[in-house]
Parts: C-alpha cells; structure tokens; sequence
C-alpha cells in the first residue's frame, strides 16, 4: 500500500471517528424536568448526560486527532 493511499485511508477513519464522536456527544445529553424548591416557585429544567456516551465521544475524538497527525505526518514526508 502506498503512503499517499494509507494516508487516505486514516483521513477516511479519521473522519468516521469525528462523525461518531459527534453523534455520541449529541445523544449523550437529555433535558430533565427538576422539582420547585419551593411550592410558590416553577418547575425548572435541567440537561443530564450519560456518562458513558461522554467516554465514547471522548475515545473517539482522540482516535480521530491522532489517525489526522499520522496522515498529515505521512502526506509531509512523502
């Protein structure tokens, strides 16, 4: 496999990483409905997330950053 190839494979896998990072982190959160203090008061709302699907987007964001340095590396050198 040529560099230039191999490259555009880890951009591709890079890419895909980035777009699961993203639907991770968006799928992670959710709006809550959180009680008065009060009884006099409203009810509030609040965004919970999941803390999984955060260790995911996480995971996958570093994927990401790191296959995009290996292949900028190896389109430079070439």
């Amino acid at each position: 496999m040529t560099s230039a190839r191999r490259a555009a494979v880890e951009l591709g896998l890079a890419v895909a990483a980035a777009v699961g990072c993203l639907v991770s982190w968006l799928a992670a959160n959710s709006t809550v409905d959180v009680a008065p203090v009060l009884d006099s008061e409203p009810a509030t709302t609040s965004i919970s997330y999941y803390p999984p699907l955060l260790a995911l987007a996480l995971a996958l964001a570093t994927v990401a950053g790191v296959l995009t340095v290996l292949a900028v590396a190896r389109l430079r050198r070439r």
